[in-house]
């Protein structure tokens, strides 16, 4: 029995713990999940949500009622100026985090229209430590 639940912990299979957090920290239903979110006690990874918001295709707006908020995309400025755009806040990120906290080895911006991924970064440090004061 111990060694079939190894095999599913952490997959679709599992379900006591949500497979989606376990991949990639974040879940489409936040502490709405009826499974359990494990966050790690240390990791090289951080994730800062919501930090990065693309100009070029997210507005919000809602509905006449004002009850539901949606998000539609619209094109308000240029791909060459949408790259500079972003290409400046990842420089900005990057050198601000690795000057004040230690070495990045990786860093990823997620631009996704779901709520619990959109400007989600993920920042991986070389060693656990800066991650750790990088949290703090």
């Amino acid at each position: 029995m111990a060694d079939y639940l190894a095999s599913i912990f952490g997959t679709e299979k599992d379900k006591v713990n949500c497979s989606f957090y376990f991949k990639i920290g974040a879940c489409r239903h936040g502490e709405r999940c009826s499974r359990i979110h494990n966050k790690p006690t240390f990791s090289q990874t951080i994730l800062l949500q919501n930090l990065y918001q693309n100009p070029q295709n997210v507005t919000q707006s809602s509905d006449p009622l004002g009850k539901e908020m949606t998000i539609q995309r619209v094109k308000t400025m240029s791909d060459e100026d949408a790259q500079e755009h972003f290409d400046d806040f990842f420089e900005d990120v990057f050198i601000e985090l690795e000057d004040k906290y230690g070495e990045i080895e990786e860093m990823n911006v997620c631009d996704n229209l779901g709520d619990h991924l959109v400007g989600n970064v993920y920042v991986k440090f070389r060693r656990e430590e800066d991650a750790e004061r990088a949290v703090a």
